[in-house]
């Protein structure tokens, strides 16, 4: 029987992953520190220790190997050292933008990063003062294909955009979910709600993982960045939330600058954060398993379900602080301001085709109208 080892195992895409390999016919043994345990569809072999050192690493592995492992968890370019001599291949797990060189990087060229970054066009993070972060992922993401390339074993990296489902750690979707059960019906967002951020199912991700697990000749040696087919901006996801939650949202739209409560759902920042994903999709042949409006119906009903304290393990993850009196106070503020606002005048031209739509033989481009139109308008 084919062995497999699962660093982790019982996060957000760990069961799926296990219960997969189990479903193939996998001896599968998962090695974790124990803190979380989930079921499986049947009894595995549990290693209790800590995979982010490599004396307790070492000491937990021993003298074995499996025919496959799957690192999920702990510090990639420890495993992938550790790991040497102990399988023929190696799947490992992490981020699909953190390593990733910031938007002012000047290697991206004149007009900056752009927005659809695939494995061969992304720019890694080589400055240490810049995203010490970012650097140590890109330098364990390399570490790992230099033991591929030197034929220690055969790695494939995937990559995991922000997760939502089951299991999740700092769950973002909590900050909407939790102000639409406390009655909050005003929601703060900045810049209209456009922010976009390619997203995954936990199921969808780990169908990914499970997609090189089939597919070792044509995954061996690639890293393939995964996410959700269908891309949504922040604003649809709080929308289809409220209605699948039946309760009424009003937009309180302000400059990011302003919109402090909306930071943590928004992860600090108002830039996009998108991946292409065509690699695995031509390669792997990656489809969604579970559809996004699926998918954020059974988020939603799990993160109901949990017992959620406040300044509990989940909320102290996220550092949402749903101080409802601050931000009242800043949506009356804002609304002050709103109304305090004169009119704007501004004399603007009607949208106009820029291609001749003639009625009569060469007659020449030219605009609808004569003149501007009347320019007062009030925006607020």
């Amino acid at each position: 029987m084919k062995t497999a080892l699962v660093i982790g195992g019982t996060g957000p895409t760990g069961p799926f992953i296990v219960n997969g390999l189990i479903d193939r016919g996998w001896d599968v043994t998962i090695f974790h520190n124990g803190f979380h345990e989930v079921p499986f569809k049947k009894e595995i072999e549990h290693i209790h220790n800590d995979p982010h050192f490599r004396e307790t690493f070492e000491a937990a592995i021993g003298n074995r190997k499996w025919d496959l492992v799957i690192f999920s968890y702990g510090r990639l370019s420890l495993a992938a050292d550790v790991l040497r001599g102990h399988t023929g291949r190696l799947i490992a797990v992490g981020g699909a933008t953190g390593t990733s060189a910031g938007p002012d990087d000047p290697r991206w060229g004149a007009i900056g990063q752009h927005m659809n970054i695939d494995e061969d066009s992304e720019i890694t993070e080589t400055n240490e003062q810049v995203n010490k972060f970012g650097f140590r992922m890109a330098q364990a993401e390399a570490a790992l294909f230099q033991h591929h390339a030197a034929g220690h074993y055969s790695a494939t990296y995937v990559g995991y955009p922000i997760l939502y489902g089951p299991r999740q750690p700092a769950p973002h979707d909590w900050s909407i979910v939790r102000r639409f059960l406390d009655g909050r019906r005003k929601f703060i967002i900045a810049d209209g709600g456009i922010k976009m951020e390619s997203r995954a199912y936990v199921e969808n991700a780990a169908h990914a993982v499970l997609l090189a697990v089939d597919k070792p000749e044509a995954s061996g040696g690639r890293k393939y960045i995964v996410s959700d087919q269908k891309l949504y901006t922040m604003r649809q996801r709080i929308e289809a939330i409220a209605k699948y939650m039946d309760r009424q949202v009003e937009f309180v739209d302000m400059p990011y600058e302003l919109a402090v409560p909306c930071h943590v759902l928004w992860r600090h920042s108002r830039v996009h954060r998108i991946r292409d994903t065509h690699r695995i999709r031509q390669e792997l042949g990656y489809r969604d398993v579970v559809s996004p409006e699926e998918g954020m119906r059974r988020s939603v009903d799990w993160l109901v379900g949990l017992d959620i304290k406040p300044d509990g393990e989940e909320e102290s993850q996220l550092g949402d602080t749903f101080d409802y009196a601050r931000e009242d106070k800043l949506i009356a503020q804002w609304e002050s301001v709103r109304a305090s606002m004169p009119a704007v005048d501004y004399p603007t031209l009607a949208p106009s085709h820029p291609y001749r739509h003639p009625s009569r033989p060469n007659e020449p481009w030219k605009r609808p109208e004569q003149h501007p139109q009347a320019g007062t308008i009030r925006p607020y």
